[in-house]
């Protein structure tokens, strides 16, 4: 679920590969494709169909002779198909953030990298009911010629894998080497084992378990109301006017601060007040974290969709992996023919180390080759995006093992 332009931007402050870097995979185009039409049609878990449906996704690399070098990263929530370099069609596709931060993990991918692109071809595509160039409820409706909206049917991360399987097998790639992402991104990674469990060979899990807990569909239920009750909003058909940035605004500040863990907050903000003295005595912004999560959420209400927002956070609240036993976890981990690696950050109260372990658990009490490390960390939930160094070791003997076997 983490905020990926954020963290990005924070970290490439301090580190970062430009273009030119023989370690970055330098200037980037996107690429679009139409997956599903009249004739074939997507089929949704809510029982409708989709047509048509254009899929964005980016390419890094070269498919290899065999081509069994294909490694597929699917992304969080806020995430897009610009995984790694630099932009270089950030204007024409009307995203000109783009041009001032590198791919959300292009710490992890590139020459040399955990995701080496000199040996593996690594594919990132953006999600379906995405507001980055994939299909979404900002798209056009074929039926009204105007944009869906809530007319969008609801969707879920089993119809996001089932459409980029159709990717894949349009990119002529009939076994992936690897899927891999963080947060939402480590769920739909769960969902390929579980769902093509022959066109996979290994899955990398990193911040995410098998389903989201009691108190995060809480935190999605509150983020939803906000927008949905903004005076903007109008059923979701504000794509003519004003949109509901306020709502979306405050959404995003309450999910910014599940993010962050307690001594992260301490040690970026303190109690530190904005004019570094006392108390203004006024209602406005006071303390220096006030004015972090306003900033972070007028910056996330100019670039997303609020109706983007609504569902994906839907499809994030229902997903749970022991579906695919009867709603036992184990029975579904029968399913699983990947061999598999969970990372977990000791302080991710969004999915807690715990979680992920259970998981770990039930694929150890299947005999599944399956790894599991809990990284020490303080930075939270965003320590996938932020702890590269400790995660680009294990992924790359993780690959690097498979390779061996």
């Amino acid at each position: 679920m983490s905020d990926v332009l954020s963290v990005v931007t924070e970290r490439a402050t301090k580190q970062q590969d430009g273009p030119e870097s023989p370690r970055s995979v330098g200037w980037t185009r996107s690429r679009r494709v139409r997956l599903a039409d009249k004739q074939n049609p997507l089929p949704l878990d809510c029982g409708r169909t989709i047509a048509p449906v254009d899929v964005e996704y980016e390419l890094y690399g070269k498919l290899n002779e065999e081509r069994d070098n294909a490694i597929l990263i699917v992304h969080a929530l806020s995430g897009d198909a610009h995984v790694a370099g630099w932009a270089a069609d950030a204007e024409e596709l009307g995203r000109p953030w783009l041009k001032t931060r590198p791919g959300w993990w292009d710490t992890m991918v590139g020459p040399g990298k955990a995701f080496d692109t000199e040996k593996y071809c690594v594919i990132c595509s953006n999600i379906l009911g995405g507001c980055y160039g994939t299909t979404g409820p900002a798209s056009i409706d074929p039926e009204t010629n105007r944009p869906y909206g809530l007319r969008f049917p609801v969707v879920t991360v089993g119809d996001w894998v089932r459409l980029q399987e159709r990717l894949v097998s349009y990119l002529g790639i009939q076994r992936l080497l690897a899927v891999a992402g963080g947060s939402l991104g480590g769920q739909q990674a769960l969902e390929w084992a579980l769902a093509f469990p022959d066109r996979v060979d290994s899955v990398i899990i990193c911040a995410a378990a098998a389903r989201l807990s009691d108190q995060g569909l809480a935190f999605n239920a509150v983020g939803r109301h906000a927008i949905m009750t903004d005076p903007n909003y109008r059923q979701g058909d504000y794509y003519d006017g004003s949109t509901p940035d306020q709502g979306v605004a405050i959404a995003r500040m309450l999910a910014h601060i599940t993010y962050l863990s307690e001594v992260a907050m301490n040690r970026k903000f303190g109690r530190r007040f904005c004019n570094g003295e006392g108390p203004g005595f006024h209602l406005g912004v006071d303390f220096e974290v006030e004015g972090y999560l306003r900033h972070q959420g007028k910056a996330f209400a100019e670039r997303f969709d609020a109706n983007s927002y609504l569902y994906i956070t839907r499809a994030m609240d229902y997903y749970d992996a022991a579906a695919w036993g009867g709603g036992d976890i184990d029975q579904a981990c029968q399913r699983i023919k990947s061999r598999l690696l969970l990372v977990s950050f000791s302080s991710d109260w969004l999915y807690r180390p715990e979680q992920t372990k259970e998981l770990a658990q039930a694929l150890y009490r299947n005999r599944k080759l399956a790894s599991y490390v809990n990284i020490d960390s303080s930075y939270g939930h965003d320590a996938f995006l932020l702890e590269t160094d400790k995660l680009s070791y294990l992924v790359r003997c993780f690959l690097e093992g498979g390779e061996e076997q």
